[in-house]
């Protein structure tokens, strides 16, 4: 297993060694669910997708933990305007989410803790750092004392004397010794009993702040230490270096020993995508603009690498769409073709040393932009060879394990397609009798408003196969 990642915490490349052989313990920050997931969002999402599978194609075992927040101020904010409790307010955002993951086909994790759900655990570390004096009470709500944690800012390199009044790390409007201190627990204020947003500690009811969530419930599920750590690039400050030192603070042991971040994904105009600046972009918007779900999740994970920023355009997605139909075409070619008369060993070794790239490549770090960009040069190579006959039964088993190897972890070429409508596959078949019956009028027009819908119809000698296209093209 050579598999090497790079570590935000050592900002080096280095290879990945799990705490137990043989299995790897991961912890991946969830969505906070005030709102539906944008996709910058689930850019983030499916980076944690590839992480978990190639782990499983190196061979490990994975205990994935991803978190959900449940409570936090905007909830808080929001459910208060809707009249509503933070229970109720939130379940159709977390229902949302669970459809976005099952629509890009994202694994599922083996947890999903929820922050309401794990409030005793957090209550004992809030219990442990104020008995360590890493913590203390000021007007009711709790605070982590950071002049107690001199690591504090080793992941993100901070320089801790810059610290000033009104940058992220200050965003507690609550009276405490230092500005840079942040929350650990809030106390219970008018109106949150209603919101059901309250609950009993030692130090007085109320409820906890964002970061302690994240510390707790990876404990819970992960242990003191645990092996790996993911989130957005925005995350590193201040939350993670929370993270950090309240449960290194608390536990007296190690946190996690490899960070991961991925980064942003920007609008079409360059900015950053964000829910709280009022405009963002989510799946169900480009689904009904008419984008496939596939072709959304071969953008996010290989259009470029994780840790580089990209743009989300309507160019970007429709090239994706065409390099998932280029894969589904070439594996269903391969699929559907029997072993050639001749066989071309220079092919033979050429697959092999592609499969070898692409799987060197994504042990370097999750470079599947490179991998893929292997794949697509072999597949013109490929075709050539399977119109000449040229792929004997050694090159047709290799040609086989490449794409079946390069589906474990982008699962585009073998899924169903989900941007394919029951309604759509009724207006095809619906064509496809009004062609036998020779009602040719009414099959080009059934292909025109299909056409309308986004999908171009290609007629075979194997049958209609079909493509996503942008409307008003062919």
């Amino acid at each position: 297993m050579a598999l090497k990642l790079h570590n935000t915490l050592t900002g080096t490349k280095d290879l990945f060694e799990p705490l137990e052989p043989g299995h790897a313990g991961m912890y991946t920050c969830g969505p906070t669910v005030w709102n539906f997931a944008h996709v910058g969002n689930l850019r983030a999402f499916l980076f944690y997708d590839l992480l978990r599978r190639h782990l499983q194609v190196v061979g490990y075992r994975v205990n994935h933990v991803m978190n959900v927040t449940d409570i936090d101020d905007r909830i808080l904010d929001q459910a208060m305007h809707a009249g509503t409790t933070i229970g109720d307010y939130v379940k159709p955002y977390l229902s949302a989410f669970f459809e976005d993951m099952a629509t890009l086909r994202a694994q599922a994790a083996e947890h999903y803790p929820r922050a309401t759900e794990h409030i005793g655990d957090m209550v004992a570390m809030i219990s442990a750092l104020l008995e360590h004096g890493h913590a203390y009470i000021a007007e009711g709500d709790v605070y982590f004392r950071i002049a107690s944690f001199p690591a504090y800012g080793a992941l993100s390199r901070l320089d801790r004397t810059g610290l000033r009044a009104g940058t992220r790390v200050a965003a507690d409007k609550y009276d405490k010794e230092s500005v840079s201190d942040f929350a650990l627990w809030k106390k219970a204020q008018p109106g949150d009993e209603q919101l059901g947003a309250a609950w009993d500690a030692p130090f007085g009811r109320g409820r906890p702040g964002w970061h302690i969530e994240c510390s707790a419930m990876s404990k819970r599920y992960l242990g003191d230490t645990f092996d790996i750590h993911c989130g957005g690039i925005d995350l590193m400050f201040p939350h993670h270096e929370n993270e950090i030192a309240q449960s290194e603070a608390a536990n007296h042991q190690p946190f996690a020993r490899v960070w991961l971040h991925s980064e942003h994904l920007a609008e079409a105009g360059g900015e950053k995508m964000s829910k709280s600046a009022g405009g963002f972009t989510t799946l169900r918007d480009l689904v009904a603009g008419g984008h496939d779900p596939l072709a959304v999740r071969f953008f996010l994970m290989a259009n470029a690498h994780y840790r580089a920023r990209i743009r989300l355009s309507n160019d970007a997605l429709y090239a994706a769409a065409e390099q998932v139909r280029r894969l589904r075409d070439f594996a269903g070619r391969v699929r559907r073709s029997a072993p050639g008369p001749s066989e071309d060993q220079a092919l033979v070794q050429r697959v092999a040393a592609v499969r070898a790239g692409y799987r060197e490549a994504l042990d370097d770090d999750l470079n599947l932009p490179q991998g893929i960009g292997l794949v697509f040069e072999l597949i013109r190579e490929a075709n050539a060879a399977l119109d000449e006959g040229r792929v004997g039964e050694r090159g047709h088993s290799e040609l086989l394990a490449l794409m079946d190897e390069v589906d474990a972890h982008v699962d585009v070429i073998g899924a169903d397609e989900p941007g394919l409508a029951d309604e759509v596959e009724r207006l095809i078949a619906e064509r496809e009798a009004a062609r036998a019956a020779r009602d040719f009028a009414r099959a080009d027009r059934l292909r025109d408003e299909l056409r309308e819908r986004g999908i171009a119809l290609e007629d075979s000698k194997e049958g209609v196969r079909w493509k996503r296209i942008r409307v008003g093209t062919e």
